[in-house]
């Protein structure tokens, strides 16, 4: 048969009636009209949101028995749990024991989780409702969220009952929870920040959401062609996503391009401004629960996805202009297809405009309405109840959106409009790299969002008379804070609007925020003392720690009697006083060793090399967003340098040398054209390395595609080094440093971003630092350079250079762009090669001490609890957020069911 999207539409006079089905095969099936000279353009029906806990006790329904039947949580010993899988396979999958394959087990044990999970968070925002606590809502365009199955099992300490229920069905949970698919939702460092963030929020009881966007192929599935990175969509959706609840009755209209009226109030003399016409989008609630650990409370994720306001044209359709009909359709669906569209064009650009916009106007209409509902009119209350983290600049727009919302929606005047704006935001900064500061051409502005770009220029004046007033005549200063660049096309800078707007500003490492003090918004830290703030980043010991290194997590259990560091990660400095004892060392070592042999499966699964790998060799990693300033190149070069070494030396000699794997992940944007050619130079060096019969396995290099959080949690455990090698001053703070080192593995690195407060907690002499040490010092050689003062080339750069230039590793012409490079050498390659290949030779003599390695490993480790998620959140929560937790009591009985029930 035929599955038509629209079904059979009869029109009688003004009846319409739309049938429409998920799947698009046909979007027509049939058209029977009665009355030819009637067309009438219609909406798919909508579904009305009704109040929460309200409208249902009107003398029809029995309240107290709806609250009997569901007083009690599900029950989670084996034959319930067993009984929970298989009615989902039956009932919501639709399949038989015949057909219940891994796949289907993973999608009905994911409901029955959910099951568990969805009592929590229907639970906990009714305490959150009832309650009535100042809550945060944050803003990121990413949430990179990994697989969400193991992390909610052992959040919800139900790995053992899960475990043992599918075991004794035939099955193993971890087999299971590997078919699922990483949610597309983020790239890098950011989304993984806000994942981290979320999770901690809900482990500590603090009243919070997370907004974002659905995207519906993610940024790109990374592959290689003859070396090159390939994108491909991330079809992360084919089979449905279980953990999230499609809200049909959550759905705001989104505004673009139209035109901005004025009109005054004759009696009192005011404006109003008005915006109309243009380009209705609807943006539909995606929500995702995040259950806390050892806590009931669940906090929620509610993500936009983007539909048509006019869902089909059928005059166009039965005109035969069928493309037309659905290309408004398609127009607004393509907002949320994509993370980070490429913006090397206009149409990219303006398309990145889009999303930003389309998810901070949802998110705002979305925060106004439940504050609303609870407090009715009186938005003087707003900052008291509500707190808006904005995650870097991508959300930026949402200050001026609430300020449209304040007065053309709401009445209310221009001041006092911005002195809640300004009350309620807070920023956080995630870069000092210029090129990374989000600008926006005005003329874009202008003609996508017209009201917006008039309270910007509204907002710019404002600020500008405050600063004149403080520094009369001051051009310079004037033109450091504008939110708008003077320049033959003028830009709206993003970041400046982001601090004008906030309340407060944080940078994510100490030296982060020192710079952005001193180097990059010193104006703005001289304006307003004390805005700028340092919060440094954590990541979550639940997921990189106990979900990701199972081995680690059990030895860190029986040498601390307690489990309860998952929650309090101060407890591993225990393990100080036994960094020297042997049988804890030994201990350690089987469990890295352990790790490294499930690492090399999953390489020998997804990317063999030839010739194999060694598992008593370095595991050497560098997975992250490939870009310049993280130094990938360096990285591949000094593999360059040690490949040639080893190929100098006599057979005797070799045996002395101590082997490595060096691994790289990560993916490069698809417009960084010279981010494509360092992944093409990493494979091809791989190639010939890895082939090459002189150094067999004393040397491999390894690329390991479309990188993502369920092979982080494979690769990081699995590492004796890892690579935090940016050039000082460019790194915010990195993350990944934190969790590697939480799993033993030493650093070499700069002292750049969070690394300088690593080597505070771990010790200095627990790491291998090495280059320029700070910001001032590049800054010379950049300057060196652009005077053209001839740079010392270390001799082994120099055979490294040539042998690409002769055509070692592939044509030369692909690595034009890394030569010239060397012209200006912009990230400090030249001076940081040396004391680098320095460091490198530093960790092969360590490495022959299995005692001393071994015992800095343990130290690394136990001194990482200022880099617990818990921490960071914990200082947002007392430092910028000013909430307190609002926990929902750990109880059999379930919150709304208390008053029905005897004793509660």
């Amino acid at each position: 048969g035929i599955n038509a999207e629209y079904g059979i539409l009869k029109i009688s006079g003004y009846t319409k009636e739309f049938c429409r089905k998920p799947i698009v095969l046909f979007r027509l099936l049939y058209i029977e009209v009665l009355q030819p000279s009637v067309i009438i353009m219609a909406a798919p029906p909508k579904f009305k949101r009704s109040m929460t806990m309200t409208g249902i006790d009107d003398g029809n329904v029995d309240v107290p028995k709806i609250f009997k039947l569901k007083q009690e949580y599900l029950k989670n010993d084996m034959p319930t749990i067993q009984k929970s899988i298989t009615d989902h396979v039956e009932f919501s999958l639709a399949c038989t024991k015949y057909n219940f394959d891994n796949s289907a087990a993973y999608r009905a044990t994911a409901q029955s989780v959910r099951d568990r999970v969805l009592e929590f968070w229907n639970d906990t925002q009714q305490c959150y409702t009832e309650k009535d606590p100042r809550r945060v809502y944050y803003l990121s365009l990413e949430f990179l969220m990994g697989r969400s199955l193991s992390n909610a099992v052992h959040n919800l300490e139900l790995e053992d009952p899960y475990s043992e229920a599918l075991k004794d069905l035939g099955y193993k949970l971890e087999e299971i929870a590997d078919e699922e698919k990483d949610a597309a939702l983020g790239n890098g460092g950011l989304g993984r920040l806000a994942a981290c963030f979320m999770d901690s929020l809900s482990t500590l009881n603090y009243p919070a959401w997370g907004y974002g966007i659905r995207y519906n192929f993610g940024m790109f599935e990374q592959g290689f062609h003859d070396g090159w990175q390939t994108e491909l969509p991330d079809y992360w959706l084919t089979y449905g996503n279980p953990w999230e609840i499609q809200r049909r009755d959550i759905h705001y209209p989104v505004r673009f391009y139209g035109t901005v009226e004025t009109t005054v109030d004759p009696a009192t003399g005011t404006k109003r401004s008005k915006w109309e016409g243009g380009e209705l989008v609807v943006a539909e609630a995606y929500d995702t629960p995040i259950p806390g650990y050892r806590t009931h409370n669940t906090n929620n994720i509610r993500l936009w996805s983007s539909k048509p306001n006019r869902e089909f044209d059928l005059e166009m359709f039965n005109k035969g202009d069928y493309f037309s009909a659905v290309e408004g359709k398609e127009r607004s669906e393509n907002i949320t297809s994509v993370l980070y569209p490429n913006d090397s064009t206009a149409q990219g650009k303006e398309l990145r405009l889009k999303q930003q916009y389309f998810f901070c106007a949802a998110t705002l209409s979305d925060i106004v309405r439940r504050f609303k509902k609870i407090h009715g009119s009186d938005l003087a209350m707003l900052p008291e109840k509500v707190v808006i983290q904005l995650n870097d600049t991508h959300p930026a727009i949402s200050i001026v959106e609430l300020m449209r919302k304040l007065i053309d929606e709401e009445g209310l005047d221009w001041e006092t409009s911005w002195t809640l704006t300004r009350k309620t935001f807070c920023y956080t900064n995630h870069t000092i790299l210029p090129e990374a500061l989000e600008h926006w051409p005005v003329s874009l502005i202008e003609r996508l969002l017209p009201r917006h770009m008039q309270l910007i220029y509204d907002i710019n004046l404002q600020v500008l008379q405050e600063v004149e007033k403080k520094w009369p005549g001051d051009i310079g200063k004037l033109s450091k804070i504008s939110i708008i660049a003077e320049g033959e096309q003028k830009q709206v800078r993003m970041a400046n609007l982001a601090i004008i707007g906030s309340r407060t500003v944080n940078g994510v490492a100490a030296l982060h925020t020192f710079l952005l003090r001193t180097k990059v918004f010193p104006e703005f830290d001289e304006f307003w003392p004390g805005k700028f703030r340092n919060i440094t980043n954590g990541v979550t010991p639940r997921r990189w720690i106990q979900q990701a290194n199972p081995g680690l997590s059990k030895l860190f259990n029986k040498w601390l009697k307690t489990d309860n560091w998952v929650k309090d990660l101060s407890l591993l400095r225990a393990l100080r006083e036994h960094a020297k004892n042997p049988e804890l060392q030994n201990e350690w070592r089987a469990v890295k060793l352990e790790n490294k042999r499930r690492l090399i499966g999953y390489i020998n699964s997804n990317c063999p090399v030839e010739g194999g790998i060694s598992e008593d060799a370095i595991f050497d990693v560098q997975i992250k967003r490939i870009h310049e300033y993280k130094r990938q190149l360096l990285n591949i070069l000094g593999v360059i340098a040690r490949y040639q070494w080893i190929k100098k030396l006599s057979e005797a000699e070799k045996k002395n040398v101590v082997k490595r794997v060096v691994i790289f992940g990560g993916k490069a944007a698809a417009a960084y054209h010279m981010a494509k050619r360092i992944i093409k130079l990493i494979n091809s060096v791989s190639t010939v390395i890895n082939s090459d019969k002189d150094v067999g396995n004393l040397l491999k290099v390894i690329f390991i595609p479309n990188y993502c959080v369920s092979n982080a949690e494979i690769i990081i455990p699995a590492s004796d080094i890892n690579q935090q090698i940016s050039t000082a001053g460019t790194e915010a703070s990195g993350t990944g440093n934190m969790k590697f080192t939480m799993n033993g593995s030493l650093i070499i690195g700069t002292m750049d971003g969070a690394n300088v407060e690593i080597a505070e907690e771990i010790g200095e002499e627990n790491m291998f630092i090495f280059g320029l040490r700070t910001a001032d010092l590049v800054e010379k050689h950049r300057q060196r350079m652009k005077q053209r003062v001839k740079a010392y080339i270390d001799q082994r750069l120099h055979e490294v250079l040539s042998s690409i230039e002769e055509g070692v590793f592939g044509p030369s012409e692909y690595y034009h762009d890394i030569l010239s490079y060397f012209d200006h050498d912009y990230y400090a390659l030249i001076p940081d090669f040396p004391p680098y290949m320095e460091a490198q030779k530093a960790i092969d003599e360590l490495y022959r001490k299995p005692e001393e390695w071994t015992q800095k490993s343990i130290l690394g480790s136990a001194g990482t609890s200022k880099f617990s998620a818990d921490r960071t959140i914990q200082e947002y929560a007392e430092t910028i957020w000013d909430i307190k937790p609002a926990e929902l009591p750990r109880s059999d009985v379930r919150w709304g069911a208390r008053k029905y029930v005897k004793g509660h």
